[in-house]
This record gives structure tokens, sequence and C-alpha cells, in this order.
């Protein structure tokens, strides 16, 4: 051993002995009173003192966790005592060496006032209060572990004493306020700017809808039947017509709002019963445009609405639209069903505004066509393109149907469907329509001997594209906005896992990643979620791996509770958000330390970064988490002589 390493080890050892056998005590707190009597029910403000000796100093009590032990001020339980609240002078912020970040601390003497509220049945008297604090002291190269002291002092109770206000000088700080969790805003609902692409986007499924098979050859002849009727404008004839069309969709929004409820987000869009029932109807609705049955309402129905139609009249023209609706739905219900579900999984009016803003996109070109009758001439022929119309349909309903069985399969957690089969399907039944249009599948709709167009042949490859570029989130790589739509990688794991691949996240283990925050004195970070929460996958995929995120959240400890599985450890996790949080909504964010003491709380999806890492940073107090324990300022202090032990050594040998 060199004589270097020798007496390294010698002045650690004499360093640990004296530190062990003589712990030095260099803050003496005392209790004092601002008056010498007080009434009962009334208050009186003490002032309780710490004298700190050079060249130590003690640590505030709004001192963010992750560094050293902020001080605790209280006062001990007391029959006569109603309440207290205490308050610190501003400290001094600074960096500190011990933590390498920065620190509030006070040197030299600081004064917490404590305001003590007396209960009104106080026993008048001489009476005994006792005040308590728990603090950690440094240096600049080391610090004492923690500490407890007390102090009592002794005030006069007496029904006679003056009535005087507690008066808390300028510049103090309210302890309880300065540490209550901060709660970021909620946003809205459905804020304007989504509102209004959500209607927007129901007009346009609607003109859409217009170029199906059950709607398209309709045109000329309704336009016709008002042409004919002589007796009346067809402008009016047109609009009775809309009406029946707006009517049926409205109330089918109207019924899906009123079955839903004010809790549809939870109860449909988690349902696993009513995502299986959305799977049926898209496959049968699939299979139905690819030509492999027929959908036919009863007949004896539309015989009837036919000839209530027939006696002309507005209310027979009305009647009309509300049969037209009917006899239409086996094109247009796969592009009613996305968008009722869409609008049911959201919250308000949606629904039935969504209704409206599809059957007023759908009923336009009647009113148009009706106003100006010219333009009917000008119309494509039915034909062909029709039926691949509904083919190509019959396609992107066997998708849609997927992503539903896929949502189904997680909230029951039987990993039939995964990532990879969710996009490999997906990449068929987008291929298979672009094959089909460019005539390699033969269905109805394309002959072979028919030429191939360049409209039908950059349609056919934007499908291929579509595909193509399905197939590298079959190995991982992410798919930006459509993450949201599909399973989330599998990027979860047990305590104890390798982070080498980013924040590792531990899966509905609350009490564990307390046990573990606690033992590397971290943060935690809950982040509620859902098998079947669009938003949810959206944000793990795009807004945790950003790396203005992902640098904050290494320094937590991270735990997924999934609240809307059809297990009881998603019940659990559920209850735990609504007790403590007040609600049930996902996806939902909260900051918690180990002691379940809640810091900051985000609700909902956001596409702003910076939004997200000033929520962060009020949780954590706008400084990253420093992984120090409680009790590590015998090892602080070690490694720090260490450090200058071997560079002092160092030195002298380059001499």
């Amino acid at each position: 051993m060199s004589r270097l390493m020798r007496r390294v080890l010698v002045w650690t050892v004499f360093f640990s002995a004296g530190l062990f056998a003589a712990a030095p005590d260099p803050v003496q707190w005392t209790l004092s009173f601002d008056s010498k009597s007080v009434r009962p029910g009334g208050h009186v403000l003490a002032k309780f003192t710490a004298k700190v000796d050079s060249p130590y100093h003690v640590y505030s009590l709004t001192t963010p966790k992750g560094g050293p032990n902020p001080t605790t001020v209280g006062i001990a339980d007391n029959p006569a005592v109603a309440g207290f609240k205490v308050y610190e002078p501003k400290p001094e912020r600074k960096f500190d060496p011990n933590f390498q970040l920065d620190t509030e601390t006070y040197e030299s003497e600081v004064s917490v006032l404590i305001d003590i509220e007396l209960k009104k049945d106080a026993p008048a008297g001489p009476l005994e209060i006792t005040a308590q604090a728990r603090y950690q002291c440094c240096t600049d190269k080391i610090c004492l572990p923690p500490k407890r002291k007390s102090s009592t002092a002794s005030i006069d109770v007496d029904a006679g004493a003056p009535v005087a206000a507690v008066t808390i000088p300028a510049g103090y700080i309210d302890v309880a306020k300065a540490l209550a969790p901060v709660v970021a805003p909620k946003p809205a609902a459905a804020p304007p700017a989504d509102f209004g692409v959500f209607l927007l986007t129901a007009f346009l499924a609607g003109l859409a809808a217009i170029f199906t098979p059950c709607v398209f050859p309709m045109i000329p002849f309704t336009v016709s039947y008002f042409l004919n009727q002589k007796a009346r404008s067809p402008i009016s004839q047109a609009l009775v017509f809309c009406l029946g069309i707006v009517v049926m969709f409205t109330g089918l929004g109207l019924l899906t709002k009123a079955i839903a409820g004010p809790f549809g987000v939870v109860q449909l869009g988690n349902s696993p019963w009513v995502n299986t029932f959305i799977a049926i109807v898209f496959i049968v609705f699939g299979l139905s445009l690819l030509g492999a049955y027929e959908l036919t309402l009863p007949s004896g129905l539309l015989t009837k609405m036919s000839q209530a139609s027939d006696r002309g009249g507005y209310a027979g023209t009305l009647i009309m639209g509300l049969t037209f609706t009917l006899t239409s739905f086996a094109c247009i219900g796969p592009i009613v069903g996305p968008l009722l579900v869409a609008s049911v999984q959201t919250s308000g009016l949606l629904p039935v505004l969504g209704m409206m803003g599809f059957s007023t996109g759908l009923a336009t070109p009647f009113f148009l066509l009706a106003v100006f009758p010219s333009f009917l001439k000008k119309m494509p022929k039915s034909g062909g393109w029709l039926m691949r119309v509904k083919v190509v349909l019959g396609f992107i309903v066997l998708a849609a149907s997927m992503k539903y069985l896929s949502t189904v399969d997680q909230e029951l957690q039987r990993n039939l469907i995964s990532r990879e089969f969710l996009l490999s399907s997906w990449v068929v039944f987008f291929a298979l329509p672009g094959l089909y249009l460019l005539g390699f599948l033969r269905l109805e709709g394309v002959k072979g001997d028919e030429p191939l167009g360049v409209g039908r042949m950059l349609v056919a490859a934007l499908f291929l594209i579509f595909a193509i570029s399905l197939v590298p989130g079959i190995f991982g790589t992410p798919l930006g906005e459509l993450e949201g739509l599909i399973p989330v990688p599998a990027r979860t794991a047990s305590l104890g896992a390798s982070a080498e691949a980013g924040p590792v996240w531990i899966k509905n283990q609350y009490a564990e990643a307390l046990a573990k925050a606690r033992a590397e004195n971290k943060l935690v970070f809950i982040n509620f979620t859902g098998y079947a929460c669009t938003n949810c996958h959206w944000m793990k995929a795009n807004m945790f791996p950003r790396p203005e995120v992902k640098s904050l959240l290494k320094d937590f400890v991270l735990v997924d509770l999934y609240t809307d599985g059809t297990d009881a450890v998603s019940e659990q996790n559920q209850k735990l958000e609504e007790s403590k949080f007040g609600t049930v909504a996902i996806p939902y964010y909260a900051i918690l330390d180990a002691d379940e003491k809640v810091l900051s709380t985000f609700p909902g999806l956001t596409r702003s970064s910076g939004e997200f890492v000033g929520f962060i940073h009020t949780g954590t107090n706008g400084r990253a988490v420093a992984n120090v324990s409680d009790n590590s300022g015998y090892a602080v202090a070690g490694v720090i002589v260490l450090t200058d032990l071997a560079w002092s050594g160092r030195d002298r040998l380059a001499e």
C-alpha cells in the first residue's frame, strides 16, 4: 500500500471516529411569546428562534424535496390548542456544493413565527406550549444528519386579557400556502379549434357520402321529383326534403346522447362490450360493401314509407327524405358509425351537432341542384366508379373493425391482437384496395379489359404508399399521429429493470413505486392511462419521448396506472384516482412525493411540450430531482474529505 493511500485511510478513520464519537450540535432552539397572556379562543404569536453556529446553516421550511432535508416546525399536541399557522422569513437562495443544486438557507439566526389559536374552553392559568423542529444543518463541505429539537414556554390564559390581533411582519411567508400543491388549469373539454374541426369533418363526411352507390343514383330522380311539382316551388320542396334528412340523423344523435348520458366517455369509450358491438357492426357493413351479401331494411317498412311519400305535398316530401335516409344507410352507415363514436367519446352536445353537420353535408347537393337544375346535366353518370367506391370503402371499414377488436383485446388483456398484428392487418387492408384499383384484384367494379385512368392509378398509389408506411411501425418505429389508434410498444417494466433504452415505466404497482421513490429519495410521476385511451397512447408515443420531456422524466419513479381494464387492479386504480384527485378522466398526470403528497397535476392531452414541461417543473419547484437520501450527510462528508485528501496527495507527489 502506498504512503498516500495509508494517509488517506488514517485520516478517514480519524474523521469517521470523530463524527460518531462526538457529533457537533451547532443549532439551539428557543420559544418565546409576544405577550404575557391570551384569552381563551384567542390568538398568540410565538417566536421559535434558531441560533446557528458558524460556519453551519439550516434549510428553509419550503426547501424543495430532492436535496437537503427541509426544516419542519410545529406545535406538540396540546388539549388547549385549536390550531396553528407557521410563517418563515425569506431565505437566502444559493448554490449548495453538497447537493449540487440551489438551496434555501438561513445562517447565524432565524426566527420562525407561529400563530397559535387556543380553544374557547382552554382552562385559565399558566399554559405550557411546546414547539418542535426537525432540521438538517451543513457547512460548505459537510452535512450532519437530520435532528429533532423542541423548546417549551409558558403563557397565562386569562379571560380578561386584552384582545389583540396577530400581525405577521412583512417579508414572512405562509408555509402552508407555499407548500400547497399547484394544480395545472384543466383544459376545456372541447376547445373551439377542435370543435370547429370536428364540425367541418362531419360536414365533409356528409358530402363524401354522396359518392356512394346507395346515394349518388338517387340524385337525378329526387331532383326531378322537385322540379315536377308544379304546384309548389322546387326550392321549398328541396328544403323540406333536406329537413327530413337532417331530422333523421339529428334524432339519431339525440338518441345516442341519451343512451350515453353524461358519462359517455367512460361508459362507452372504455366498455369492451360496446367496442365489440361496434367491431361486429363494422365487419357486417364491410363484408356487405365488398359484395358478400346485401343489407336491406324490412320491405314492409319501406313500402309503407314509400306509400306515405307518394301522397304528395310537403308532408310527402318530408317522409321521402326520411325514407331516403333509411334506404341509403347500408352505404353511409360505415361513415356515420365512426363519427358517432368519436362524438360520444368527447362530451356535451357533440353527438347531436355532429349528426347535424353530417346530414347538412349530405343534403346540401340536393338543395343546390334544386336551385340550379342545369347542373344535373354536368354531373358524372353512374357507372363502374360507384362500385369501386363501394369496394374501397369496404376495405377501409374492415380495417376500422380491426382497431375496435384491438381495443377490446387491450381492455380484456388477452394479448391476442398485438401492435404488430394490428399494423400487419392494416398493411393488408390498405394494400388490397390499391391492388384492386390497379386491376390485380378481381372484384366487382373493375373489368379486365378496362383501361387504367390516371385518377384511379393515383388513388391506388396513395393506398399502397400508406400501407408501406405502416411497415416500420411493426418493428417499433413511432408512427406519429397514428400512435393514438394503435397499442403502445411494450415499454413498461418491473422494478429493477434496466433503463438503458429510456425511462422505465412500472405498470400498476403504486405501492411499489412509492417504496422505490422513498428508497431513492425521488418523486413519483403517475400516468393514469387506459388500454383503449387514444389520447393516452398519443401522449405516451409523441410527448414523453421529446428530449425536453424525456430528460426530466428520468429523474422520477414512473408508474402507469391503468383504469379502464376489466380486472380488479384497474378498478383499484380508478378508485385511487377518484378519491385522491376527484376525477376518473384519462389521461391524467400527477407528481407525488414518497409520502403521497400531491405536488402537481395535469389533466388531459396537450400538444405543447412547453406546457407539459411547465407542469413537471411545477411539481419539482423548477429544478431537477437530486438522488440524495435523508441520512446521507456522513456519506457526502466522507466523499468530500477523501476527494480533498486525494487531490492534496496528488499535488504533493507532483512537487
